[in-house]
């Protein structure tokens, strides 16, 4: 895939991607804040700022109307690691996401009416998803149960209401000036604009703002388990459910490859072991294997919803199908598939620009050539599996909660 990269004098980073191909462009700022850079006092900042950020800046009073107007649309989403922003619209009209993308990087409204409407908001969203949910807890139960030390120790939407509640005008402007700067984001463009008029927009747009160094990232390394640890809660959901958890490598390490390919092993399809073994079995109404994959270690989540509350059986069935994959029975035919299965998503995923500037914005961020990735994946040999199955699926690191329905 070709594509450009150039930095302003600010430290913002530019890519540039050309599609002939439409008539739109997708304007992509990629902000490097997550939930990990909150304080454990007052978490949820990064997730709250995703609203914030669509509240008012400091030359447009509404972001959105000014989009809708130029014929686009827009989104965001925030992780524990990121906070993405992304505006669509016709290639003759990009002007106008340059010049609101610019001037919310330059700085917000700072306003108590912006910050008590996108606050009572995300409060909202809390309480319909976390607390008024079945299984609304189990981000949190779950997260804290595996990490003791990490920020990855609650989900993005804040370790508890309260802090949400109590944030200041004065926290909100400390948290953007720490991280919503030019030094600390990727702006992607791509779509039907050449390179030449891209970086005429964006010297236009964003070189006036000026430098600001974001707040240095200093995160706790989470201790190796070396033990299991479970919880079992009784509470008003509608069925048994279990999860297992399992420490796995950050995106760097070669353990992120091999989780990923395992779990589509053990879950992904009909052929899949889980479903041919676990759903087949009159205790499971359902068995899944997933990652949740992050930039530092993340876990490697196997859930199974269950038809009575046996689940030291069901916890016995699972490790059976663990030990087989740990013992080397896994087939060149099923390595084989997994690969496939993961160079089809991918070969779907360049059909077009939008979802293509997404893979070039987080190859560029891990500085790697995005053509290369799928050569990490190519590359796991039966061998290499075996190994990460052996280092990944150990019993001295399961983290299991459990969810009964109360009688």
């Amino acid at each position: 895939m070709e594509y450009t990269t150039f930095s302003l004098d600010n430290g913002l980073k530019v890519i540039h991607q050309y599609s002939p191909d439409t008539i739109m462009v997708l304007v992509n700022v990629l902000y490097d804040v997550g939930a990990r850079d909150e304080s454990p006092e007052l978490t949820g900042m990064a997730h709250l700022f995703e609203h914030l950020m669509f509240g008012g800046s400091v030359n447009v009073p509404d972001f959105d109307a000014e989009l809708e107007r130029a014929g686009g649309l827009n989104n965001a989403w925030t992780s524990n690691d990121f906070t993405n922003f992304y505006d669509i619209l016709p290639a003759q009209n990009i002007e106008v996401a340059l010049r609101l993308e610019s001037d919310r990087m330059l700085s917000l409204a700072f306003t108590p009416k912006s910050l008590e409407v996108q606050r009572n908001v995300v409060i909202e969203e809390f309480k319909e998803t976390c607390l008024n949910r079945p299984f609304g807890d189990l981000g949190h139960k779950l997260r804290s149960l595996i990490y003791k030390v990490h920020p990855y120790s609650y989900p993005t939407i804040g370790k508890d209401i309260s802090h949400i509640e109590k944030v200041t005008l004065d926290d909100v402007k400390d948290f953007f000036y720490s991280h919503y700067t030019p030094s600390n984001a990727i702006l992607t463009i791509a779509g039907n604009i050449t390179l030449e008029e891209t970086k005429r927009l964006v010297n236009k747009w964003f070189g006036d703002i000026p430098r600001r160094e974001a707040k240095k990232r200093h995160t706790p390394q989470e201790p190796l388990q070396t033990e299991p640890r479970r919880q079992d809660i009784i509470a008003d959901v509608p069925l048994n459910l279990m999860v297992m958890a399992y420490p796995m490598g950050g995106y760097k390490s070669e353990d992120y490859i091999i989780s990923d390919l395992l779990t589509d092993i053990l879950s992904s399809g009909r052929a899949s072991r889980f479903c041919r073994t676990l759903e087949m079995n009159d205790i499971f109404s359902s068995a899944d294997a997933s990652i949740m994959g992050s930039e530092d270690p993340g876990f490697v989540m196997i859930t199974a919803t269950l038809e009575n509350n046996d689940f030291a059986t069901a916890e016995k069935l699972i490790n059976e199908q663990l030990d087989r994959i740990k013992s080397g029975d896994i087939t060149e035919r099923e390595l084989q598939r997994a690969i496939n299965r993961y160079d089809s998503e991918r070969t779907f995923s360049f059909m077009n620009f939008t979802d293509r500037a997404n893979n070039l914005t987080f190859a560029v961020y891990h500085s790697e050539d995005p053509d290369e990735i799928a050569q990490r994946y190519h590359a796991v040999t039966l061998e290499k599996l075996t190994e990460g199955a052996n280092r990944i699926f150990d019993n001295n690191k399961v983290s299991v909660l459990t969810y009964t329905p109360e009688k």
